[in-house]
C-alpha cells in the first residue's frame, strides 16, 4: 500500500529551511527598488492580467508586500472568480497557483476562502495527472512544471498525496524534465522547491520514510546540478525567463552545491539590466522574476501569516496606459512566414505595422489563406499560445506542439510579445519534444 501523508503546520519549520544569507546577498536593497517599478508596473497595469492570470501576479506581489489592499481586493476577486465558477476548465497548476496566491498570506479581514475544499479539487486533478502518466507513456495531463505546483501546493496546504509515488516521478533523468533534448530549468527549479517542502514533512521513522528522504536529497541534488550546468557566462540560469525561479530553487538548496558555483551577485545585476531594456513585458514573466529579487520564494506562503502592504517604497502606477492614436499611415514591414508540418512546407510574406508580434504575422497571413494559414490560439498565463494550425492540433499525450522560430532559430518568447522586424523568417513547425 502506497504511502500516503498529511500535512501538518508548516509555517515556522519552511522559514527555517530558507538560508537567509544567501538571500540577502541576491536581494535588491531598498535603495535600488526603483529599479523594479518596471515589473509592478506591468504587473498591474497589463491587459494580461485578468482571470487566473491574475494568480501569477497575486502570488508575486503579495510575497514582495507591495500591494495596497485595494489592488490585493481586486486581483482577489479576479482569481476567486475563476476557481470557484470555472473550475473545471482549469488545468491542475492552474489551480495549484491559484491555491498558492490566495493562501500566501492572511488578510485582517479574511473572507471565507475555502481551502479544504480547493485542495481536494486539487488533489483529484493531480491523481488524474498521475493516471494519464500510467496510460500514456509516462506523459502527464500537462508537464511537469504543473505536477511540481501541484506537489507543492498540496504539500503546503495538507494535502494528501504519497510521498513514495513523488519520490518515484521526480526522477531527474525522466523525460519530462526535457523539452527536445534539452534540460528544461524552470521546471527542474519548482520540482526542487516542491522537494523541499517534501522534503520537511518526511520523518525518517520509518525504513520507507528513510528511502524516500534519501531519494529526495539525490533528487535535489541532480536537479541542483543541472540547473547549474544551464549557467551563461551573464549568470542568467536558463535563460532570462527561468532564472528567477532557478534563484528560488538555489536559495533553498544552498547546502547541495559549492558557493563558487554560483555567483548570484553576477545574476542580479543581468536581470536588473534585462529589466531596464524591456525583457519582462508580460505579467507572468514579471511574476516569477520579482519573489527571487525581493530574496523570497514559494515556500515562503504561509496562509496563516498576516499579509504585508506597500510600504511606500514603489513608484506604483494604477492609471490606465494612454492609448496613442498612431498616424494615419503606420510604417509597414515584410515579414515571411511559414507553416512546416514534416516535410511539408507553405510560406508567404505579408506586410504588417512596425512594431506588430508573432501573432499578428499569423492572423495577416490567415487573412490571406486560411486554409493554409488558419490557426486556433487561446489565453494561458504567458498570453496567446497556439494550439492548432492547419486543424492539426498540439498533444500533451503525444508530446507535440507547435514550435515558433526565427531564421531557423527556436525563439524563447510568446506569440504575443515576441516584436518582429522587417526581413524576418517566421516560422511555425509542427515538433515533438
Amino acid at each position: 500500500m502506497r504511502q500516503s501523508h498529511q500535512l501538518p503546520l508548516l509555517g515556522l519549520l519552511l522559514f527555517s529551511l530558507i538560508p537567509r544569507q544567501l538571500c540577502e546577498i541576491c536581494e535588491v536593497s531598498k535603495n535600488n527598488y526603483a529599479d523594479l517599478n518596471p515589473l509592478i508596473n506591468t504587473m498591474i497595469n497589463s491587459k494580461y492580467t485578468k482571470g487566473i492570470q491574475a494568480a501569477n501576479v497575486l502570488l508575486s506581489l503579495r510575497l514582495g508586500g507591495i500591494l495596497n489592499q485595494c489592488q490585493e481586493q481586486q486581483l482577489i476577486q479576479q482569481v476567486k472568480l475563476t476557481v470557484y465558477y470555472k473550475d473545471s476548465t482549469l488545468t491542475s497548476g492552474q489551480l495549484a497557483l491559484a491555491i498558492l496566491a490566495l493562501g500566501a498570506c492572511k488578510m485582517p479581514d479574511e473572507t471565507s476562502i475555502r481551502y479544504p475544499k480547493l485542495v481536494k479539487k486539487l488533489r483529484n486533478k493531480f491523481k488524474a495527472e498521475i493516471k494519464n502518466m500510467g496510460k500514456h507513456n509516462g506523459n502527464p495531463l500537462t508537464n511537469y512544471y504543473q505536477l511540481s505546483l501541484d506537489v507543492l501546493a498540496l504539500c503546503l496546504f495538507r494535502g494528501k498525496f504519497s510521498i513514495t509515488k513523488v519520490a518515484k516521478i521526480f526522477e531527474p533523468e525522466n523525460k519530462n524534465f526535457y523539452f527536445k533534448g534539452q534540460f528544461s530549468v524552470d521546471t527542474g527549479a519548482m520540482a526542487v522547491l516542491a522537494l523541499t517542502c517534501v522534503k520537511s514533512i518526511t520523518n525518517g521513522k520509518k525504513k520507507t520514510d528513510m528511502e524516500n528522504l534519501n531519494n529526495i536529497n539525490n533528487h535535489i541534488k541532480s536537479l541542483i546540478e543541472k540547473i547549474l550546468s544551464q549557467k551563461k557566462e551573464n549568470g542568467l540560469l536558463g535563460n532570462i525567463y527561468s532564472t528567477g525561479e532557478a534563484m528560488q530553487a538555489l536559495f533553498v538548496s544552498s547546502d547541495y552545491y559549492n558557493e563558487s558555483k554560483w555567483d548570484c551577485q553576477q545574476t542580479l545585476d543581468t536581470v536588473i539590466m534585462e529589466i531596464h531594456k524591456g525583457a519582462f513585458r508580460m505579467p507572468t514573466a514579471a511574476a516569477q522574476i520579482l519573489p527571487a529579487l525581493m530574496g523570497k520564494t514559494y515556500l515562503n506562503v504561509n496562509k496563516d501569516s498576516p499579509c504585508v502592504y506597500g510600504p511606500g517604497d514603489f513608484n506604483i502606477s494604477t492609471v490606465e496606459p494612454i492609448t496613442v492614436t498612431p498616424p494615419l499611415s503606420p510604417s509597414q514591414i515584410q515579414v515571411n512566414y511559414s507553416v512546416v508540418i514534416i516535410k511539408e512546407t507553405h510560406s508567404t510574406t505579408v506586410s504588417v505595422a512596425n512594431g506588430s508580434v508573432f501573432l499578428d504575422v499569423m492572423e495577416a497571413a490567415q487573412e490571406k489563406n486560411a486554409t493554409l494559414f488558419s490557426f486556433t490560439v487561446e489565453e494561458r498565463s504567458w498570453g496567446p499560445y497556439i494550439t492548432s494550425v492547419q486543424g492539426l492540433t498540439a498533444n500533451n499525450n503525444n508530446r507535440t506542439f507547435w514550435e515558433l522560430l526565427n531564421n531557423g532559430q527556436p525563439l524563447d518568447q510568446g506569440v504575443g510579445s515576441y516584436i518582429v522586424h522587417e526581413g524576418d523568417n517566421l516560422e511555425v513547425r509542427w515538433s515533438t519534444y
